[in-house]
């Protein structure tokens, strides 16, 4: 505000503050901080969140639902049930937080007298707006699950997505919580993300209608819903305010009511913020759709949700963002801007830290299946200065040990491992000057049989025999479906006074005559018509004896 150009990183941070600010005394009303005391529960079916301050209490809870598999799962808070299709959140593995915003500060109130636990601790004549007080309550929520142990959900992956006025809500959430990963509001109209100055000339719902209709917006704002361009801010800075975090706009072009030429605008001004930190694929705007029904969940969305998802909260994608703006509704930047776009950068080098940090804890496994496992271990410091920032996961294997996986926390869940199959696993610490710690003691994980697709057969071949003996080299097994099988296992009978002497390339257990094998893991994956000829055997047998294994058979 004094008037000079930013170039650095520490600047922006100085800068955003300063939005922030702005955008809270003339538009929003103020967010307050965390209260004096936030406590409650996360379950896999509720999180309750109760709240003291200055003597004053209140409370209220959202429902949970959670997808397949084992957690701690991210999470992303849906306003009213009403945002982006929940059904893909769960099936992309994250888990859905339903939230009533109307608990915290509820509609139809006027702004002398509002309601909601927001205004009991704040008192009803607050003139901070309900799209605040509803990023309040989300604040809160995140709260309890920073508190909760992170046992069943993730405090450091939650989202955060609401339609039309919930749309306009989970844009000021995420704004104003820097916690919030990914922000995804849905065709959020006037008093969301579309820019205030553009909202006249649209014919998209007035400012003074969007200001009446609701106390969304701050008491402050009332000044300013005939003369947008007074204001100080307008929302492409609070798109700004968001960056380098997950944003994906979507929004609806067939509406002229919800200001979507003016919401492009607002993204694409907020965009070149992104850009000038490095992270210019970290947003998408998407109004480019065919379907003009309001809050529909629509299926040119389901993709780039389902990658947003697995970027900003799984950290299992690298998809970028894209700006996918109808024709209908094509807002130009270059008519709003008399700005240039500076690339930022660090201001100094951080210091140097050469301390690798402490060695992590002997790792335990759990829930093993056939093709993953849960490893847990004791945490790792570092000192060094630079902090510790996550654990990598290696399978010791020969002269180059294969990285598994990586995780934040003392804990990863394993995916994608060989059925039947041995591992010995062990962990490295890792801090924020990318040392690494010593290797910790290994665990040795053996998974559970694979479940076979298709069919498959089993045919053997002696390639040596001798008076006493016999080689069986190749046995080879054939996938004999239609679907590739990625687990086998071959049992035949040895004849009697026949002993197995050595076997290689498979996992093999006698019960008596009868011989059980299983694949390793470099030959139990096999596509429809192929065959592994690595598996062979030796035996003794009686001198003199010509008998041979029979009985070959193969699931």
């Amino acid at each position: 505000m004094d008037n000079t150009r930013i170039s650095t990183k520490s600047d922006w941070r100085c800068r955003r503050e300063e939005i922030k600010r702005l955008a809270e005394r003339f538009v929003y009303g103020e967010k307050p901080g965390k209260p004096t005391s936030v406590t409650g529960t996360v379950s896999s079916s509720t999180i309750t969140v109760n709240v003291s301050h200055n003597g004053r209490t209140s409370s209220f809870s959202a429902s949970v639902s959670l997808p397949s598999g084992t957690g701690p799962f991210p999470a992303v808070i849906v306003y009213g049930g009403f945002g982006a299709d929940t059904a893909t959140i769960r099936a992309a593995g994250a888990a859905v937080i339903n939230y009533d915003p109307y608990v915290v500060g509820r509609e139809g109130t006027p702004r002398n007298n509002k309601q909601g636990a927001f205004y009991t601790i704040y008192g009803a004549t607050s003139s901070t707006g309900l799209l605040a007080a509803w990023g309040w309550g989300v604040s809160r929520i995140i709260d309890v699950i920073e508190q909760s142990g992170g046992n069943i959900l993730k405090a450091d992956a939650t989202g955060v997505t609401g339609c039309s006025r919930f749309g306009k809500g989970a844009f000021v959430a995420g704004a104003f919580d820097q916690r919030i990963a990914l922000t995804m509001p849905i065709e959020s109209g006037s008093a969301g993300v579309p820019i205030f100055r553009g909202i006249p000339g649209e014919g998209a719902q007035s400012l003074s209608s969007a200001y009446g209709e609701q106390p969304w917006l701050g008491d402050a704002f009332g000044s300013f819903t005939g003369s947008p361009t007074r204001l100080p801010v307008d929302t492409h800075e609070t798109v700004a305010m968001i960056a380098p975090r997950g944003l994906f706009i979507m929004d609806n072009p067939h509406i002229a009511n919800l200001g979507p030429r003016s919401a492009s605008v607002a993204a694409l001004g907020g965009a070149e913020v992104y850009k000038a930190l490095g992270a210019g694929d970290n947003i998408t705007y998407w109004s480019d759709v065919a379907d003009g029904t309001h809050c529909a969940n629509r299926a040119e969305w389901r993709t780039p949700l389902q990658q947003n998802i697995q970027k900003f909260l799984l950290k299992t994608g690298n998809a970028a963002g894209t700006m996918r703006i109808s024709s209908r509704a094509q807002g130009n930047l270059a008519d709003w801007r008399d700005w240039t776009t500076p690339v930022l950068t660090d201001s100094s080098p951080p210091p140097t830290d050469t301390t690798p940090p402490s060695t992590p804890g002997t790792p335990t496994a759990s829930n093993v299946t056939a093709n993953g496992a849960t490893l847990t271990w004791a945490a790792s410091t570092d000192t060094g200065g630079s902090g510790l920032a996550g654990y990598n996961v290696y399978r010791e294997q020969g002269a180059t040990d294969p990285q598994l996986g990586t995780t934040t926390t003392n804990s990863i869940t394993l995916t994608g491992l060989t059925p039947n199959t041995q591992y010995q696993v062990y962990v490295r610490a890792r801090d924020g000057a990318g040392n690494l710690s010593a290797v910790s003691n290994t665990v040795q994980i053996t998974t559970q049989p694979g479940t076979s697709t298709g069919g498959c057969s089993a045919v053997a071949t002696v390639q040596t025999q001798w008076n006493n003996g016999y080689v069986i080299q190749p046995l080879t097994i054939t996938n004999t479906g239609t679907s590739t099988i990625t687990g086998w296992t071959v049992t035949f009978t040895l004849p009697a006074g026949h002993t197995l002497t050595g076997s290689w390339n498979g996992t093999v257990t006698v019960s008596g005559q009868t011989v059980t094998v299983r694949n390793v893991s470099h030959n139990g994956t096999l596509a429809p018509g192929a065959s592994t000829t690595s598996f062979g055997f030796q035996a003794s047998r009686p001198n003199g004896d010509t008998a041979l294994p029979s009985g070959y058979t193969c699931a």
